[in-house]
């Protein structure tokens, strides 16, 4: 007799499947299955042995952690109130309600999706996708649609060779349209014999041509998998059933429905058997009985026989034989010609209630303008395996202080000219590694319809701008920064969308609410874009997914959100705050917007743990860069916007003597809530973009040219613009960003081209030459210095700024941040030989950086022996200790303690 001593868990969770059929682009071109599995209640099954052998004890039921609470999982909705100190009814009452309003959209999202990794992942389904059966697969989302067909160039523009129409095989109760697009077989071939017949489209593509015959193979994986005997009730599929049925009604059991009489319980026949057989050997009993007491188990075992039961575990399904049915690329082209070949144009065609229209799929991946520059075509990118790109490089490791280099790709090169993926690659790249920065920030990368609107005005969420290059080429891109160390931040706009309707999603399917919200709601009212439907859930999913999607296929390393202002208030931001928390929680706040940010940052730090997001909004709403489970929005960073205002504003309308100094640090530090997680910048291609003016271009003009500027206001120009600088980085929190060029002095403003300068290319550019001019090389070297005075001395990634002096009257500002003092002088005439400073620490602080060098375009005032200072030990500033150091009029130094002295 067997011992039966091994107890096998058995899940219960067989039942309702769903079969959600992908077909994934690259390594997802293999077809995924996805299984989704509802409970089922067993009954509880109590195991016996009916042999004479002892009876093992019962087991106990382990039983369930009972379903937590929010506050046993750490959560709070007002958590971040109470940790600032905020008290306002209103507002914490609004957070409660947020919170609830959350709960109830994932419990929604659940019902369709099982859960939300899969609804972030809808590029996986939609848009299009080779399938491994010889065949795209196109899936698009139009509810307002009779009518779909694929048009373009590979069927000649038919609206009626590949479509599906409603009511129809292709089209669901959701608005979702299904067409397949079959391969053409050759002239003189002959189809496939088995219908489940695959094709290896890019791994290992000259797989599976052996030569081996279908019927060759199968015997081969049979002949390996069954032992002798095992495959007899296969070749004899009724033979069990028969079996079964002679041993419960005997050799001339009922042949018909009517001879087979009432049929007593399971139960009752067992008895029944088991009575007769109760004086056989144990040999011819069951190993176990199974009695049901009425109760309800999920997980239920079974003491089964251990050497069948290891037996099974050790036998290997012959995989191999099933790879040998999979033809390979020589065999596909051999017999097969693609349906829809690499770099086929194509758009989507609507019959709808208003007539018919043609529109660039809302899922493609790949856009480019027809030869007039009006109307847009999709473009399906399928290229070779052997010709596409390979990923080489992994993903820089996070740094714990980020120094961003903004970047437009069309305005890099110095011709006059869109630049290319390939120009950035070799001009740019090297140029923000030299200088120091650990990541590029690109705007404009996603495909927009006008070049002048900067790329903000998006048409195609899910597509690279095809006037910079291809996908591989912006891949190429991201590996390269890679290579150099470089994390690749891209700046997304979900906030609006274009409103051009040939182009974009504006009446998609030739409804008004089909990705955006009706009437004025659904339209920026200043500028003329479209405002996104945030409580529908087929919109999040395409916005989710898409954020997923640039993680995913692109690698990109995090996003800056643009304008959230605007998607946040149903007045788009356009109205005036006061600093009132009601302005946070009234009639105006569009909880929806809230909730999808919510959604963004949670799905996307789950996913991607390393992955960076930054809010940019201007009206600084509470708790964005607190957790979500704290009642914040869960962004890593937040944009400073005032920082870079307050400094334009000083310089284009304030005297130098008026500056009050008070109010540069309170600009820069603002509330000091969540200081340690904002970005600052001293200006951004927003200034120069929107019709302003650089700071160079402000203080020293074009130098190139030699300007008619006087020495005294060349230094200032040149001494500001140092000074603003290094305090805006280094005064805030662990994120500083610059935009491509100012880093130098770049004496020109951005301006794209655009009807009212004649499509000029002369101020899209960046002139690179500058830099061996004497004064943009020794800015230059003095922002090179700046960002290494990061890397080596970790300032930003240090706790906050101790800010212990600020005279307005001096105009002298101080802080300590770490071993490391700060001291400006702002004064445009006053210099100081002795000025007192007050240290934590007694010791010598050396000069670490010095904004009147000589070498960066100062006057070298400061000798050399005041290099190292002393401490002295008096009070100031409510230190123990004080410095006498010289300043210089329009100057900054930065002290390190080198050598701490025992008082």
């Amino acid at each position: 007799m067997l011992s039966l001593t091994n107890s096998i868990p058995i899940s219960s969770h067989l039942s309702d499947t769903r079969f959600n059929f992908l077909s994934p682009s690259g390594s997802r071109n293999l077809r995924r299955v996805t299984l989704v599995c509802s409970r089922l209640s067993f009954p509880q099954r109590n195991i016996c042995r009916c042999s004479t052998t002892e009876q093992p004890p019962p087991q106990r039921r382990k039983q369930r952690p009972a379903k937590q609470s929010d506050e046993e999982k750490g959560i709070d909705p007002v958590g971040f109130l109470t940790k600032y100190g905020i008290t306002h009814k209103a507002f914490a009452q609004f957070l409660r309600e947020r919170y609830k309003s959350l709960k109830d959209l994932k419990d929604e999202i659940l019902t369709r999706h099982f859960s939300l990794k899969e609804m972030s992942t809808g590029y996986e389904l939609l848009g299009m996708h080779r399938n491994v059966q010889h065949r795209v697969d196109f899936l698009e989302w139009a509810p307002g649609a009779r009518y779909c067909a694929l048009v373009g160039d590979f069927n000649g523009w038919s609206t009626t060779d590949n479509c599906a129409r409603e009511g129809h095989f292709g089209h669901d109760d959701c608005g979702y349209w299904f067409i397949i697009l079959e391969d053409k077989l050759r002239q003189g071939e002959e189809p496939d014999k088995l219908y489940f017949q695959q094709y290896n489209y890019v791994d290992d593509y000259d797989k599976g041509d052996t030569g081996n015959t279908i019927e060759e193979i199968f015997k081969k994986a049979n002949d390996e998998y069954w032992e002798p005997g095992e495959d007899r009730f296969i070749k004899s599929r009724y033979e069990v059933a028969a079996k079964l049925y002679e041993e419960m009604f005997g050799p001339n059991g009922p042949q018909t429905e009517e001879e087979l009489e009432e049929m007593p319980d399971a139960v009752t026949r067992y008895k029944v058997w088991k009575e007769q057989h109760k004086n056989d050997s144990a040999s011819n009993l069951p190993s176990y009985d199974v009695m049901d007491n009425g109760k309800e188990y999920d997980i239920f075992n079974i003491i089964g026989d251990p050497e069948s039961f290891q037996k099974f575990r050790m036998k290997q399904p012959p995989i191999a034989y099933w790879l040998e049915t999979k033809k390979g690329r020589k065999a596909w082209f051999q017999k097969y010609m693609p349906g829809l070949p690499h770099g086929s144009k194509y758009r989507v065609y609507f019959n709808t209630p208003n007539g018919p229209l043609e529109r660039v799929p809302a899922w493609a991946t790949y856009v480019i303008p027809d030869a007039e520059g009006k109307q847009a075509l999709a473009v399906h990118w399928e290229p070779p395996p052997e010709s596409a790109y390979k990923w080489k490089h992994k993903h820089p490791l996070k740094p714990k202080s980020l120094r961003i280099y903004e970047c437009h790709v069309g305005i890099c090169s110095q011709e006059p000219k869109v630049s290319s993926f390939s120009d950035f690659i070799s001009k740019v790249l090297p140029h923000a590694k030299e200088a120091g920065y650990n990541a590029i920030q690109l705007i404009g990368v996603v495909e927009h319809k006008d070049y002048f609107t900067v790329g903000y005005r998006v048409t195609n969420f899910y597509a690279v701008s095809s006037r910079f290059g291809t996908p591989d080429d912006f891949k190429r891109l991201v590996d390269e920064a890679h290579e150099l160390g470089l994390l690749v931040f891209l700046e997304i706009v979900h906030s609006y969308a274009a409103a051009d309707e040939m182009v974009g999603l504006s009446l998609f399917d030739g409804t008004n609410d089909c990705y955006f919200h009706t009437g004025k709601r659904g339209n920026h009212k200043f500028w003329g874009t479209r405002m996104f439907k945030y409580g529908d859930l087929d919109v999040l999913h395409f916005l989710l997914s898409n954020l997923n999607w640039w993680v995913e296929e692109y690698h990109v390393d995090g996003f800056h959100f643009h304008s959230l202002s605007s998607m946040l208030y149903t007045h788009n931001g356009f109205a005036s705050f006061t600093g009132d928390m009601d302005e946070y929680c009234n009639q105006y706040v569009d909880k929806e917007a809230l909730l999808y940010l919510i959604l963004a940052n949670e799905v996307l730090h789950a996913l991607h743990p390393n992955v960076i997001t930054i809010a940019e909004d201007a009206t600084l709403y509470p708790g964005l860069c607190d957790p979500t489970s704290q009642g914040g929005l869960g962004f890593d960073y937040f944009v400073n916007l005032s920082a870079s205002e307050m400094w334009l504003a000083l310089l284009e309308n304030t005297p130098d003597h008026e500056w009050s100094m008070s109010k540069i640090v309170s600009t820069l530090v603002g509330g000091r809530q969540n200081v340690d997680k904002m970005l600052l910048y001293a200006e951004n291609h927003n200034q120069s973009i929107s019709g302003g003016r650089s700071f160079a271009e402000i203080l020293i003009g074009n130098s190139s040219k030699k300007s008619p500027i006087s020495q005294e206001s060349f230094l200032r120009g040149c001494s500001l613009h140092k000074m603003i600088r290094l305090i805006t980085s280094t005064i805030g929190g662990h994120a500083y960003l610059n935009f491509m060029g100012n880093e130098f002095g770049h004496p020109k403003r951005v301006e794209f081209p655009m009807p009212n300068n004649n499509f000029s290319f002369s101020l899209a550019n960046r002139q690179w030459d500058l830099l061996e001019n004497d004064v943009h090389n020794q800015l230059f070297s003095f922002d090179k210095d700046m960002m290494d005075l990061d890397e080596n001395g970790r300032i930003l990634s240090r706790g906050l700024a101790n800010i212990h002096h600020v005279n307005d009257t001096t105009m002298v500002i101080s802080y300590l941040r770490g071993p490391n003092l700060f001291v400006f002088n702002f004064h445009p005439v006053n210099a100081y030989e002795r000025y007192t400073i007050g240290v934590e620490e007694a010791g010598e602080y050396q000069v670490t950086l010095n904004t009147d060098e000589k070498k960066y375009g100062g006057r070298g005032l400061i000798e050399h022996d005041h290099i190292v200072q002393r401490t002295v030990s008096r009070r100031a500033d409510g230190m123990r200790f004080c410095l006498e150091v010289p300043l210089p009029s329009r100057s900054a130094q930065v002290y390190k303690l080198t050598r701490i002295l025992r008082v």
